[in-house]
């Protein structure tokens, strides 16, 4: 390395020559370098002086200002993390929170799944007691209708019980029987007809009274079975076997009331001169027959009082009507 020469005021020469004799470092962690200097002793120790004055003072320098950086440094760190900490926190809890809400969603998922399938299975419960309630519903008003019908039954036996047989209808002071209530499709002749209501203790109905006339009329019609009013007669206790045209009841009391009468008759009779049957016209109860010699008593639509026609007691079959005093 080159000498450095300086001049002094005087014209003295002074020769620098730095001998980096030793490396060394300060506080701070700076290199220091040591310099040999040459020169006059008196010029050499000021500069020395000088020098060594100014290492203290950027010693001390260096020493201060190493503190205050220290002590910002320290207060920073304490202000980020007073500040921090709470976030932190707060982070903290929400990561907890945010694993039970997911947990929790993840409980209402199946609490809804279950909830849907206990409503479909209900649904279906319901479905079901529907059709079940339905059936019952149905089942009530069959039991309402039969309530209904049995309760009529018994207002009708309540009036008869004790005063006529099982079977019988109660009016005023007679019980009556009509044979087609117990059987729509069994018909029988005049003859049979009577013998039926002897062996029931009675006999073929004798009509003595309009009340009575309108009484069988009415029963009449509620026990039609067939299109014509002539199917649907009843074998009645009236006959003029015994002379033609003069018509006796059973009792013996002869019928002298003409208005019952119907005013005329269509009959199907078989001419033996013929070989066939043939329609005949005529007025009741007069008989162009003398076979037609029993009285059958219907409902007239048209008149209640016309009722009666007169038929064959042998050939003919139809219903009849019993009678019997009440007891």
């Amino acid at each position: 390395m080159e000498n450095q020469q300086r001049w002094t005021g005087a014209g003295q020469k002074i020769s620098f020559i730095p001998n980096l004799t030793k490396v060394s470092f300060n506080r701070d962690g700076k290199v220091c370098s040591c310099y040999q200097i040459q020169g006059t002793d008196g010029s050499n120790r000021l500069v020395l002086l000088c020098l060594g004055l100014l290492n203290v003072v950027l010693l001390i320098t260096a020493v201060v200002l190493g503190v205050n950086c220290a002590k910002v440094r320290e207060g920073s760190l304490h202000v980020s993390h007073s500040a921090v900490a709470p976030i932190i926190d707060e982070l903290n809890f929400l990561r907890s929170n945010h694993s039970d809400v997911i947990e929790a969603e993840e409980e209402a998922k199946i609490a809804l799944e279950r909830a849907a399938k206990n409503h479909a299975q209900l649904k279906e419960k319901i479905e079901k007691q529907r059709t079940i309630n339905d059936n019952y519903q149905k089942q009530v008003e069959e039991l309402q209708e039969e309530l209904i019908h049995l309760q009529s039954n018994m207002s009708a036996l309540e009036g008869t019980c004790g005063r006529c047989l099982p079977g019988w209808v109660l009016y005023n002071s007679s019980c009556y029987y009509f044979s087609v209530i117990e059987s729509s499709t069994i018909k029988k002749n005049w003859h049979d007809s009577r013998a039926d209501c002897i062996r029931k203790g009675a006999d073929l109905i004798v009509i003595d009274n309009k009340e009575e006339q309108r009484f069988v009329s009415d029963c009449s019609e509620n026990a039609k079975t067939g299109y014509s009013i002539f199917e649907d007669g009843f074998w009645i206790g009236l006959t003029d076997t015994k002379s033609e045209g003069t018509w006796v009841w059973i009792n013996n009391v002869t019928e002298v009331e003409q208005r019952y009468w119907m005013d005329h008759q269509i009959h199907l009779m078989y001419d033996e001169s013929l070989y066939s049957d043939r329609f005949y016209i005529y007025e009741e109860p007069d008989s162009v027959a003398s076979r037609e010699d029993c009285a059958v008593a219907v409902h007239s639509p048209s008149n209640p009082w016309k009722t009666r026609y007169h038929a064959s007691c042998q050939r003919e079959h139809r219903h009849w009507i019993c009678e019997m005093t009440s007891s």
